[in-house]
């Protein structure tokens, strides 16, 4: 069994730019910024990794339930763009005031689905765990060692 107190993520790098060096247990990956935000784009952006979070799980959850119902889905492609709106242009949003984070999400089925199947699994994606991680309160503790 994995050592519970070991961090399953961690992150290096140094304060002469912006890229970073990720552990992920046996996956190693870079984060950067572009180079028009002061970076040298040798890996994606920390949004750009939320997005690729969020796309996954969203697909990983609709691609389930239909093997679960053994449905005819072939395909999932989920697209995502992040940007900042003015709260005041959110009708649904609790917020009214300053900027908020706006997560654009597409997705495209393909698949001899019924149009009851197709609603259901549009349903079943806003249930993903990083969705809902997503919008839900997220308490970080952080603490220096």
């Amino acid at each position: 069994m994995a050592d519970e107190q070991a961090p399953h993520v961690v992150v290096h790098g140094d304060a002469a730019g912006f890229a970073q060096k990720i552990d992920i247990g046996q996956h190693h990956l870079v984060a950067d910024e572009p180079a028009s935000y002061g970076g040298t784009d040798s890996g994606p952006s920390p949004y750009d990794f939320i997005l690729a979070a969020l796309g996954a799980c969203t697909s990983m959850t609709i691609g389930l339930y239909a093997r679960k119902r053994q449905w005819p889905l072939e395909k999932i492609t989920v697209s995502l763009k992040h940007s900042k709106i003015h709260a005041k242009d959110c009708d649904t949003c609790e917020t009214k005031d300053g900027r908020i984070d706006r997560i654009d999400l597409e997705i495209h089925l393909d698949g001899g689905l019924s149009e009851e199947q197709r609603t259901k699994l549009m349903e079943v994606a806003g249930k993903c765990p990083i969705h809902q991680t997503l919008t839900h309160e997220i308490n970080i503790k952080t603490r220096a060692v």
